[in-house]
C-alpha cells in the first residue's frame, strides 16, 4: 500500500504483535516444499533480470489450466492485473456486488469509471440469485465484476447461474470480469476457462497468492481470449513486473500434483469444524464454500482477539456490511482450535 494511506485489507501483522493471522485467506498448508526450495535456489540468481515474458511460467500455467499460452498474462499479484485491466479497458459504467473485494472499485474509480453495486441479501446468505441476470438485461454497463467464490462471503456462484450471466453479458456486449482467485480451494464452484475464446468478452483472474500460500511473492495472472486486450495490458505494465523468484516458485508450485487435493480435503473438514464452533458460541455464521468464514459478533471482537495475539479481518469497511462483521480464514486444526478457545474466553 502507499504510505500515508489506510490499509483496507487484512494481513497487517506488522503494526501489532500477532501469533496467529486469520485475517488473510492463504492455503493453511503453507507453500509447497518445492516452492520453498525454488526461492532458496533463486538466491544465487539475484544478479539476473527476470524473463520479461515469463516463458517457463506461462508454459506451466497453460498445462495446469488446460488453455493456450496465448490467453495468459502474468502480473505482480492479482491487484496489478485488476488495475491493468481497468486502466486498459477504461469502462465508463461498471457493476459489482456488495459486499465484495474492494480492489475492483478502487481500480475502476482510478480509471475514471462510475461504479454501481448490486446488493446481496443477508437472508439469502449473501448468495447471488437468479434475479441477477434479469437485472443485467434491464440495465446497461460496460463491465460486470464478479468474485467466485465471493470475498468475504465465501459463496460460489452456481454454474448454471454463472452461465446465464455470461450469456447475458455476451448478448449485450458487456465485459465480464470473474475473480477466481479462491476457486481452487473451494467446493461447488466452476471455472469459466472453458468459455475463453477470441469473440468472448470474458476475463478471468487467478493467483498463486491464496491457492499456493505465496502472498509474499506477489504472483497473479489473467486469462482472456482477446489478444488485443492482453497486448495492450502488457504494454501498459512495467517491464520485469514478475520477479525471478516468483517465476521459479510459480513453476515449482504447479509441479506438485497432490498439494491441492490435500488442501481441499483439509479445508472442507476444518471449515465444518470452525463454522460449528463459532455457531455454538452464539455467533451468526454465514454459509461458505471457501477457505474462510464470514460471521457477526460483538463490535470490539477484533481488539479483544488481538490482545491475545490473534488477528481476524474486520469487515466493517465492506460495502453492504458494517460494524460487527468479521472474516476468519480456515487454518490448520490446532490453529482453528486456538481461535475457538480464545473466543470462548471472550464470549
Amino acid at each position: 500500500m502507499l504510505y500515508q494511506s489506510n490499509n483496507p485489507h487484512g494481513g497487517d501483522r506488522y503494526a501489532h504483535p500477532v501469533e496467529l493471522d486469520f485475517s488473510v485467506n492463504t492455503n493453511p498448508l503453507g507453500p509447497p516444499e518445492g516452492v520453498v526450495r525454488a526461492v532458496e535456489e533463486s538466491a544465487g540468481l539475484l544478479d539476473r533480470y527476470p524473463d520479461p515474458h515469463c516463458r517457463a511460467l506461462v508454459r506451466a500455467l497453460a498445462d495446469f489450466e488446460g488453455v493456450p499460452e496465448a490467453v495468459i498474462l502474468c502480473g505482480c499479484g492479482a491487484a496489478e492485473v485488476i488495475f491493468s485491466f481497468c486502466g486498459t479497458l477504461r469502462p465508463r459504467r461498471a457493476l459489482e456486488t456488495a459486499p465484495t473485494f474492494s480492489e475492483y472499485s478502487a481500480a475502476l474509480e482510478a480509471a475514471g469509471c462510475s461504479v454501481e453495486r448490486y446488493p446481496l441479501a443477508e437472508e439469502n446468505g449473501f448468495a447471488l440469485t437468479d434475479r441477477f441476470p434479469e437485472f443485467l438485461l434491464k440495465n446497461d454497463y460496460d463491465a460486470v465484476f464478479l468474485c467466485n467464490p465471493n470475498n468475504p462471503t465465501g459463496r460460489t456462484i452456481h454454474p448454471a447461474l454463472l452461465e446465464d450471466i455470461r450469456l447475458v453479458c455476451q448478448k449485450k456486449s458487456v465485459w465480464l470480469f470473474v475473480d477466481e482467485c479462491f476457486l481452487d480451494l473451494a467446493e461447488g464452484g466452476q471455472s469459466l476457462r472453458g468459455r475463453l475464446g477470441p469473440g468472448e468478452k470474458l476475463f478471468l483472474l487467478r493467483a498463486f497468492t491464496k491457492t499456493f500460500s505465496m502472498a509474499a511473492l506477489r504472483l497473479g495472472y489473467g486469462l482472456c481470449g482477446d489478444s488485443g486486450l492482453l497486448s495492450e495490458m502488457a504494454r501498459r505494465s512495467q517491464p520485469w513486473n514478475v520477479s525471478l523468484p516468483a517465476q521459479l516458485a510459480g513453476v515449482a508450485a504447479l509441479e506438485d500434483q497432490d498439494y491441492l487435493v490435500r488442501s481441499r480435503a483439509l479445508i472442507r473438514a476444518e471449515r465444518r469444524y470452525l463454522a460449528a464452533a463459532l455457531a455454538a458460541l452464539g455467533l451468526r455464521v454465514c454459509p461458505s464454500d471457501a477457505n474462510y468464514l464470514l460471521f457477526r459478533g460483538p463490535a470490539d471482537l477484533k481488539g479483544q482477539l488481538l490482545a491475545r495475539g490473534i488477528l481476524i479481518r474486520d469487515c466493517s469497511n465492506y460495502r453492504g456490511l458494517g460494524p460487527g462483521w468479521y472474516r476468519a480464514a480456515v487454518k490448520l486444526p490446532e490453529e482453528n482450535r486456538r481461535l475457538a478457545e480464545a473466543l470462548r474466553h471472550i464470549l
